[in-house]
């Protein structure tokens, strides 16, 4: 099986030593976290959690784009948060990107995310 590095300069660059996704011979697709980040200015996006989901909801998309898939390739999702009093706030603009046979998803609660943000939202892809 082998893999391939995909990066896209429509969304954010990594802020560490990883990549944007690996994409497998076999089809599945596994993106880093995407949090609200400026793909352009590489500036963290500080409005508020609706406008932070949905930045982090079209970085995915970027990288999906990039590899050749869209949104109903998603197979699983997990969310990160830092307060999970905005889990509603972050429902609502997470749903309206899927709209048939949504994926599985996590939501877990943490400390801290990168560069202090509230919401970080990572996914698997299958491209079959």
């Amino acid at each position: 099986m082998s893999k391939t590095v995909i990066e896209t300069s429509k969304a954010p660059a990594p802020v560490g030593p990883y990549s944007q996704a690996i994409q497998l011979s076999n089809g599945f697709l596994y993106c880093s976290g995407q949090i609200p980040l400026d793909a352009e200015s590489g500036e963290v996006f500080t409005g508020a959690i609706p406008e932070q989901t949905k930045m982090c909801m079209e970085n995915v998309r970027a990288v999906l784009t990039e590899a050749g898939c869209d949104f109903s390739n998603i197979i699983k999702t997990t969310i990160f948060l830092t307060d999970m009093s905005d889990f509603a706030a972050v429902n609502e603009v997470y749903a309206g990107y899927f709209s048939d046979q949504p994926p599985a998803r996590s939501c877990v609660a943490v400390k801290t995310l990168p560069k202090n943000v509230n919401v970080e939202v990572e996914v698997i892809a299958f491209k079959g």
